[in-house]
Order: structure tokens, then C-alpha cells, then sequence
């Protein structure tokens, strides 16, 4: 493990006025999104589309890591260029999923624990040669009555940690996800409360496992009211709680936290970012955002050959408003006003 390599990277990842592009939908997730456009979801499709993404006029003024699917860190641009490499030569750091998804947790209804460990590092090695530079890995902790148990947090938070130790072995820097999911009825403050709780769990591991603070990246939810619940925090009131519990939790010794849109829509993620970055922190927040970042785009595309500029157009301007959101010069007005 080379630390300094690590903490270059890292640093790359989390840099002001970027963000991460989360690419990385598994065939199942990427075929729902598919579906909406009524696309069927063949590889060339989901190569075609990716290489809209990558290919955007500028990506790579607003774009630092690119998350990749296993498929499509394989694939190539239709001149026959690895995507890792296209996005390498642009300055993007090339980045790869490595779980293999939530599952049922033996024993406790409801919740589940984040499978992909077994045979992990020799997938790691083949990765890096591939040109991968960072990998994702994400817990899922959901809200409800009597969940969830500090069993499942902790289950969580060891795996991640596990995860991650295999990763900076291997030269790769982790992005550690545990994601509190917003899908129910909470209130903002049972979520800080559960995201708390995890963010402590998850950084007692990390710690027990060894791993070099200065080389990873976490990727974090927002603290936020949940989707079902009829009175949901104001956007200043989501900045300044999950402020707070990063502050609590997160050592400074970590370069940069990049955030999950989470099922927020894509101007909603965006004000939330900007508002916190209205406060000097001691690391830089950024983005790593899928839905947020790709769903105009895909819309606007829409499968069509004679739409692929006009998706590209879409994804760039959704990017660069999120690169302003990194510096707290966002607001709703600019929606209207982009190019």
C-alpha cells in the first residue's frame, strides 16, 4: 500500500468546484431506468448511453471519478477505447462497484447486510489493472419500527471496514457508503439520530481495522425528514443537521465526503449541497450522485440516436451546478438560467 498514492487520489476525488459521476447501476437497476424512456436494456443500449456520459463537452471540468459497473468498465467507446481509458486521458479518475448487493440479515426481519467479500481481493487486483483507481461499496440502513438494531449497524459497518482494509492493500482508495435511507416516515431527527449511530459504528471499525483515514472517501446520506412524512425539513434545517453530525463523527484527518442524492429530486440534492457549503469545514463535501446527476439527461436522450447531444447537454448542466453547489454559490434561480 502506497499511502502517499492513496491520499493523491483521494484528494483528486473530493476536489473543489467537482464530483463523482455514480455510474455504476447494476444491470436490474439500470433496466428500470431504461424502462421509464421504454428502452430495452441491451449492452450496446447501456454502452451507448454511458458513452453519452462520458463523452459530454466538459466533463472533466465538473466530473473528478467516474463509479463503474463491472460490464462497463469492460466496455469501450465506439472508436474502440476502454471507457477507463477515455476517462484517464480526460483527467477522471476511473472508479468500480465491488458489492454484490444488500441481502436478507439471518435473523433479523427487515434489514440486511451488504454481500461481495469472498474472492474480493483477487477481483480488486484484476480491477486495478483494469484501470481502476477507487472502488464503491455500499450498507443500507433503513428506518422503521424497531429498526434499526445496532446488530445490523455494526454487521454493516464491519464489512465496510473489511472492504476497505482489502482496498488500500490492493492500491485502491475505498469509498465508504453506509447509506440511512429516506424511503419511510421518519422525522429529520430520527434520522440524525440513526445516521449518528452508524457514522459512529462505521468510523470504530475503520479504526479497528487500520485503515488509513487519508486515503478513503466517505459517501454518506444527508440527514433529511423521510419521504412519506407530510412535514419534511426545510432545506436549511438538512444542511445544518447533517453539518452536525459530520462534525460529531467524521474525523478531519478524511479528505472529502461526497454525498448520495438518495432519492432526492436532482434540485433538491443540489440546494442541500450548496447550503453546506456555505460554512468553512474541515473537509471538502462534494457529490457522488446517480439519479441527480443522470435523470434529465436520460430523459432528454431517451434512446434516440438524434438525441445524444441533447442528453449530453442535459448531464453537463446538471454538473455544473452541483460544481457550484461545492462552493455554496448555488440557488434555486440558476435551474432556469443554465445553459
Amino acid at each position: 500500500m502506497n499511502r502517499n498514492e492513496l491520499a493523491r487520489i483521494a484528494r483528486a476525488m473530493v476536489v473543489t468546484n467537482k464530483g463523482i459521476l455514480a455510474a455504476d447501476e447494476s444491470s436490474g437497476t439500470i433496466k428500470k431506468r431504461f424502462d421509464g424512456i421504454k428502452l430495452e436494456s441491451t449492452e450496446e443500449n447501456r454502452r451507448t448511453y454511458r458513452e453519452m456520459l462520458f463523452t459530454a463537452p466538459g466533463v472533466a471540468e465538473t466530473i473528478s471519478g467516474v463509479i463503474l459497473y463491472d460490464e462497463t468498465l469492460r466496455q469501450k467507446t465506439k472508436d474502440g477505447v476502454p471507457f477507463a481509458d477515455h476517462l484517464t486521458k480526460l483527467g477522471v479518475i476511473p472508479g468500480i462497484k465491488v458489492d454484490t448487493g444488500a441481502k436478507p440479515l439471518a435473523g433479523f426481519p427487515n434489514e440486511t447486510i451488504t454481500e461481495g467479500l469472498d474472492g474480493l481481493r483477487e477481483r480488486l487486483q484484476e480491477y486495478h489493472k483494469l484501470g481502476a483507481r477507487f472502488a464503491k461499496w455500499r450498507a443500507v440502513i433503513d428506518i422503521a419500527k424497531d429498526i434499526p438494531t445496532q446488530f445490523a449497524i455494526d454487521a454493516n459497518a464491519h464489512a465496510l471496514a473489511r472492504y476497505a482494509a482489502l482496498c488500500q492493500e490492493n492500491g485502491i482508495v475505498p469509498i465508504v457508503e453506509p447509506e440511512v435511507l429516506m424511503d419511510g416516515d421518519h422525522s429529520i431527527e430520527r434520522c440524525e439520530e440513526v445516521t449518528s449511530t452508524t457514522l459512529a459504528s462505521v468510523f470504530a471499525q475503520l479504526h479497528a481495522h487500520r485503515i488509513y483515514l487519508e486515503g478513503m472517501v466517505l459517501k454518506p446520506n444527508m440527514v433529511i425528514s423521510g419521504k412519506k412524512n407530510g412535514n419534511r425539513a426545510s432545506p436549511e434545517l438538512v444542511a445544518e443537521a447533517t453539518v452536525r453530525v459530520l462534525k460529531r463523527y467524521v474525523p478531519s484527518a478524511v479528505p472529502g465526503i461526497a454525498f448520495l442524492s438518495g432519492g432526492q429530486s436532482s434540485p433538491e440534492a443540489t440546494l442541500h449541497l450548496s447550503l453546506m457549503n456555505k460554512e468553512k469545514l474541515p473537509w471538502n463535501l462534494t457529490f457522488s450522485y446517480g439519479r441527480a446527476l443522470q435523470d434529465t439527461a436520460l430523459k432528454a436522450w431517451g434512446g434516440q440516436a438524434a438525441n445524444f447531444a441533447a442528453g449530453q447537454k442535459e448531464f453537463a448542466k446538471r454538473a455544473k451546478l452541483n460544481s457550484l453547489a461545492t462552493t455554496g454559490k448555488y440557488s434555486s434561480d440558476l435551474e432556469s438560467k443554465a445553459a
